[in-house]
């Protein structure tokens, strides 16, 4: 017995978050090959033109470091997303770009702010607050794997450092605990088998039937059937004179 809506694996689940890390890369090596810098189109807060940064700012970065440190959690993050919460994770993505953009131009020192750090925190914070909305097993046990993993990131959300824009990570936080409160009803099921429903009974399971109580397995034969030895009868007629 399975569930309508279940966890399913499928190319997109690593095929769309690898490009979209790759589109990242590409941007970088463009700046880099051809002496260029995209860091003007960042979220420069409470300006006109810093509006576009709300479009172009996840893919900019600011040096090779940043990039990298952003590769990785975007990665796995975004793979939860698309494995766990694959119905909503376009909108997710899409909407978390705009929103955790927006926000940050509401309330951000006047600078440029770029990288995918905001989005990072859309995510993180949505996979963590919508297993626990969830109550199923599965999805809080991905929460506390996200907790394991970036729970650290919590502290870069307050201006503990420098030329780091705490103003993005907030925002990306609050986003995503919106997120995971607007979507609570889109809760992923998982795979629901037999021996998880209440009115299961073991006896009416054919493959258990080959066991006994003990777990040892019962070999059943099928009952010969036989075969009716066919009877000939003969009648004998005198031959008239």
């Amino acid at each position: 017995m399975r569930t309508q809506d279940e966890f399913q694996y499928s190319t997109g689940v690593i095929g769309y978050p690898i490009f979209f890390v790759l589109f990242l890369w590409i941007v970088f090596w463009f700046e880099v090959r051809f002496n260029f810098s995209f860091n003007s189109f960042g979220v420069y807060p409470r300006t006109f033109e810093g509006l576009r940064g709300i479009l172009f700012s996840p893919f900019i970065h600011s040096d090779i470091e940043h990039l990298y440190h952003n590769s990785i959690p975007l990665l796995v993050l975004s793979m939860a997303l698309f494995y766990f919460y694959k119905p909503i994770s376009w909108k997710v993505l899409g909407y978390g770009i705009l929103l955790s953009g927006f926000l940050t131009w509401c309330i951000g020192r006047p600078a440029n702010h770029i990288g995918a750090s905001g989005l990072i925190y859309v995510l993180m914070s949505f996979i963590l607050f919508k297993g626990i909305f969830a109550k199923h097993y599965r999805l809080i046990a991905l929460s506390l794997l996200v907790v394991f993993l970036y729970g650290s990131m919590i502290w870069y959300v307050f201006p503990i450092k420098e030329n780091m824009s705490w103003e993005g990570h907030l925002s990306g936080l609050l986003v995503g605990l919106f997120f995971a409160l607007f979507f609570r009803k889109s809760i992923a099921k998982p795979i629901k088998y037999k021996w998880e429903d209440p009115n299961y009974n073991e006896d009416d399971d054919p493959f258990l039937k080959h066991f006994d109580k003990d777990g040892n397995f019962i070999e059943h034969k099928e009952p010969e059937i036989e075969e009716e030895t066919p009877t000939i009868k003969y009648t004998f007629k005198k031959d008239r004179e």
